[in-house]
């Protein structure tokens, strides 16, 4: 991680942590957590059909800083939105006032609800993870929380188990349908490496990026999205109509990770649009993942780019969650030389697109979208070169 910008992030905390609710607090009293976002290099659409991914940790993350307090209250603060929560163990929900604070109810409930024994807390929240861009900053939220609360209440929770409470506070309370891949890496994360994830098992590999020569860029078309409200549930029901029509034709058919591109091939025929269309996506990128980790292993960038390459095709020609701006920005990085490969990432609908680029040629791409983009669409750009950052963890403020 990246400890300035860590360092940073936890001095806002604790000086809004002060002026907030006790201008007596010190280090000592207080208790620091970080998770962070993430980007997926490969494997989009493919978690919630108990596929693999790819994603890699970055180095942008959701800090926060609290204590225990003595009743059954909840105090929150939101530096990033200059907003406080409050709300009761015994009456836990939703303050329409200050949606953010979704994400910690949620976890709050799903913790109490599977049995763990919370008291009250006060806490402040700032993070740099761009909001809305498709970086997971919800995720980092969630895990962030359950880091807190596993330091303040000795929870005694695992990689896993802070994995599957994140995602099923995000199901369960704030509606979206995501798979576990966000909150996985988050917790799970390791600097310098990507993630391959089976999101059927939960057995992962840190896998070594070896990016001496590359950068990885992610560019924020800055067209907005509301995950929950976008088509992202009808794509997941879709999958389910197709899993449903393999099973029936083979029995070992569980989800759509367990058909094969010759299975695909023999039945796709049969197949109605457009569930042909989806499957033929998280069939095919399924097997993109499995290639990619191969080559990234083998180093062989070149062969990591064509998969990126076909991986935007498939989403946005099969699956149809891409967007015109998406499209743009990966048609102008795709255009520029030392350019490996360029995709959009995460749910879409908008967001980002990430690219692989040789590291000389990052201003170059940082131009030439800069320069076209804002023309066609009226949106100005961001850029970000991002390196893969470790998972959640304690922050020792002292050190900090």
């Amino acid at each position: 991680m990246d400890q300035e910008r860590t360092a940073r992030l936890a001095a806002r905390c604790v000086e809004a942590f002060q002026r907030r609710f006790d201008p007596g607090a010190t280090f000592d009293g207080l208790t620091a957590a970080r998770a962070p976002g993430r980007v997926n290099l490969i494997g989009e659409h493919t978690d919630y059909n108990d596929g693999f991914v790819f994603p890699m940790a970055i180095d942008r993350e959701v800090v926060m800083v609290g204590r225990r307090r003595a009743d059954d209250t909840v105090r929150l603060y939101s530096v990033d939105y200059d907003q406080e929560s409050v709300f009761e163990l015994s009456r836990v929900e939703p303050d329409l006032g200050a949606r953010w604070s979704d994400y910690v109810w949620g976890v709050v409930q799903v913790l109490q609800e599977a049995g763990f024994r919370l008291g009250g807390f006060e806490a402040a929240i700032a993070g740099d993870v761009p909001r809305g861009a498709g970086l997971s900053s919800s995720a980092a939220l969630e895990v962030s929380v359950l880091t807190l609360l596993d330091a303040l209440f000795d929870l005694g929770l695992d990689l896993v188990q802070k994995a599957r409470y994140g995602q099923r506070a995000e199901n369960q309370f704030v509606g979206v349908a995501c798979g576990i891949m966000d909150q996985f890496v988050s917790a799970a994360g390791k600097a310098g490496h990507g993630l391959f994830l089976d999101c059927r098992s939960l057995d992962y590999q840190h896998v070594p990026l070896h990016l001496e020569d590359a950068r990885v860029l992610v560019i924020d078309t800055r067209k907005s999205r509301e995950l929950a409200d976008s088509a992202y549930n009808a794509r997941r029901q879709e999958c389910q109509e197709g899993a449903a029509f393999f099973a029936r034709r083979i029995p070992e058919v569980r989800a759509l990770r367990d058909v094969t591109p010759e299975a695909f091939a023999a039945y796709e025929a049969e197949l109605p649009e457009p569930v042909r269309r989806r499957c033929r996506h998280v069939v095919t990128e399924c097997q993109r993942v499995l290639d990619g980790v191969k080559a990234l292993a083998a180093g062989d960038l070149e062969a990591f780019g064509r998969l990126m390459n076909a991986s935007h095709a498939s989403l946005r020609d099969d699956y149809e969650v891409s967007c015109r701006e998406l499209d743009l920005v990966v048609e102008i990085a795709s255009g520029v030389e030392g350019v490996y490969g360029a995709r959009m990432t995460g749910a879409g609908f908008g967001g980002c697109a990430v690219a692989l680029v040789h590291k000389e040629c990052v201003e170059a791409v940082r131009q030439a979208v800069c320069r076209r983009y804002p023309g066609e669409t009226g949106l100005t750009p961001e850029v970000y070169e991002f390196t893969a950052a470790e998972g959640a963890g304690i922050i020792d403020l002292a050190g900090a």
